[in-house]
């Protein structure tokens, strides 16, 4: 288990901060990340790397010459925010465009993505590298499904390179679509990982069994086999990786083994031992291969083996020098690293508050409250929406939860007690719950209550209509930028429901308390019956059938929160 932390709440902003710490000189931290302490020369195509905190050595030891610009560090398994991606990037930015690179993840798709968009309205050219190397999570035929693990390290390391080698922001982008498209990993689990603050594991694995297909954020492997010799364990990892060898290939290859944070390094060598012998017999000839940890999570007892199919240009890039904190290859010039002082990062100004109406503060108050409710009711559901998420995800969504409402209420209080309206409120709530929160239900529920806000005002009072109408403008930005429909198995199935039952009451002529009463109520009934669904996007798509039985986490949690507003509205 996870043993060194003080509060869990901050155990990633507390490794990144020490990991500045123990690398001055080659880094400076900046708000969420960090960049390279000496930055490449003016006009450079930055590589921006990031995800979740608990991969280490990704993200952040991919940091220096030859390699990555700069890296954003999220919560444990969550995704950083969009203003976190979006700051550190600017910090990177030399000029010549940023390429933000991350594994295929939902929330960092959707915190990405939003960034990129956000750049390219400030004038900072940003393109999106989302690796997708795991053949175990979707078939070739859907490569845009794929996950990225291990292959993350493959993919970064060419991409690093082609901008070093002074590339504009095209040909860098076209170079690292192509490694990426020709890098397939496959893992292993000897048992779960177990985040900071919990006392139990998100999964385990039965004893004397290995879980196959896993992914790096503690999803569990999509079946479970009697454990295996390390010979035999060789084979298993190979098979599915030589099944998807190009035709006609010349037989140059990438490889990295790499260990998941309990797997010593002696017995990676023991299985690379075995790895290397069969690469030979077929035929393939590998490029100054990695054995070691590269993408870990937490303390996992497993291993992943990454090929990556070689061309002539792929192979010049994967062996080009470089020189970061937890990588190093050939030998990297002083001239490479350049010799500029870091760019000062681009911090936006603190956002005024401009004072509403009486009747939009007395709302905005009341909103305030209401969040500050559903954080001790997120706080004392944390484990149970944990667990839930951990059936077929990665077990995050309760402290995501917890941590997003928490933020969310804090930067209510503070807009009403400076006079906010109801939008303004409920805006800046929206801000800081995806700030908070990260992955893929920070960035929806910040989406949610921004759209909700939107539909508002800070000059008129806040009547049913309004509220209903923010329901609706809610769950239609969520629609939008989540890309889930009715039955995928997401918030949306409650979300849709409870808006829907809102509009509807409040149209009939209801009072706001009993309509959201009957609103919380057909949300709870449709949360419970996702429990019949199959997950169609995110993390729990490739473990469908783990996921039926058992609800939604996100749309569970919608519920809850709708109850809780239900049971405060009614009190008066």
């Amino acid at each position: 288990m996870t043993r060194l932390f003080d509060n869990p709440e901050d155990f990633a902003a507390t490794a990144l901060a020490g990991f500045c710490a123990a690398h001055r000189g080659r880094v400076v931290a900046v708000p969420h990340g960090a960049v390279r302490a000496a930055p490449g020369t003016q006009g450079k195509v930055a590589l921006l790397i990031g995800g979740g905190s608990g991969h280490y050595p990704a993200f952040l030891g991919y940091v220096g010459a030859g390699l990555a610009d700069a890296a954003v560090a999220g919560d444990v398994f969550a995704s950083p925010s969009t203003s976190a991606v979006a700051g550190v990037a600017r910090a990177a930015n030399r000029g010549g465009g940023v390429i933000l690179g991350f594994g295929n993840y939902a929330g960092d798709v959707l915190n990405f993505g939003a960034a990129a968009e956000r750049l390219r309205a400030e004038g900072i050219d940003a393109r999106i590298l989302a690796v997708t190397d795991d053949v175990a999570s979707a078939a070739l035929a859907e490569r845009g499904k794929r996950r990225g693990v291990a292959g993350d390290l493959l993919v970064f390391k060419i991409a690093g390179a082609a901008a070093e080698a002074g590339l504009d922001i095209d040909a860098v982008e076209a170079v690292a679509q192509r490694a990426n498209a020709a890098s397939v990993s496959f893992g292993v689990a000897f048992d779960g990982c177990t985040l900071p603050g919990q006392g139990a594991p998100l999964f385990r694995v039965e004893e004397g069994g290995v879980a196959l297909g896993l992914g790096i954020h503690g999803e569990p492997g999509i079946r479970t086999e009697a454990m295996k010799s390390a010979a035999d364990m060789a084979d298993l990892l190979l098979a599915p990786l030589l099944a998807e060898r190009p035709e006609g290939h010349g037989g140059r290859v990438a490889v990295v083994l790499n260990g998941l944070g309990c797997t010593k390094y002696e017995e990676l060598f023991v299985l690379w031992h075995h790895l290397s012998e069969r690469l030979e017999a077929e035929g393939l000839t590998v490029v100054d291969p990695e054995v070691g940890e590269f993408v870990t999570s937490l303390d996992m007892a497993g291993c992943s083996l990454s090929i990556l199919w070689l061309d002539d240009e792929l192979e010049e890039y994967w062996l080009a020098p470089a020189d970061a904190p937890a990588f190093r290859k050939g030998n990297v010039t002083p001239a490479a690293t350049g010799a500029q002082d870091v760019v000062a990062p681009q911090v936006a100004p603190a956002q005024a508050i401009a004072p509403g109406s009486a009747e939009s503060q007395r709302a905005g108050a009341c909103i305030a409250r209401l969040l500050g409710r559903l954080a001790e009711a997120l706080a004392e559901a944390e484990e149970m929406l944990g667990q839930i998420d951990a059936q077929a995800g990665d077990g995050d969504h309760g402290q995501g939860m917890a941590r997003g409402s928490k933020a969310a209420a804090a930067a209510a209080r503070d807009a009403a007690e400076a006079g906010g309206g109801a939008a303004t409120v409920l805006a800046m709530a929206g801000d800081a719950w995806a700030d908070r929160a990260g992955g893929t239900s920070g960035a929806l529920w910040g989406v949610a209550l921004r759209g909700w806000g939107a539909a508002l005002t800070d000059r008129d009072a806040l009547t049913p209509a309004h509220v209903a109408a923010g329901a609706e403008a809610g769950l239609q930005a969520v629609l939008r930028l989540g890309g889930a429909r009715p039955g995928d198995k997401t918030l949306v199935d409650a979300f849709l429901p409870f808006a829907e039952t809102l509009r509807a009451t409040v149209d009939d002529g209801a009072a706001l308390a009993e309509a959201w009463r009957r609103a919380a109520t057909r949300a709870t009934e449709a949360a419970e019956a996702t429990a019949e669904l199959s997950p169609k996007l995110g993390r729990a798509r490739p473990l469908a059938e783990r996921s039926i039985g058992h609800p939604d986490a996100g749309a569970i949690s919608l519920a809850l929160c709708a109850r809780v507003v239900a049971e405060e509205l009614a009190a008066g």
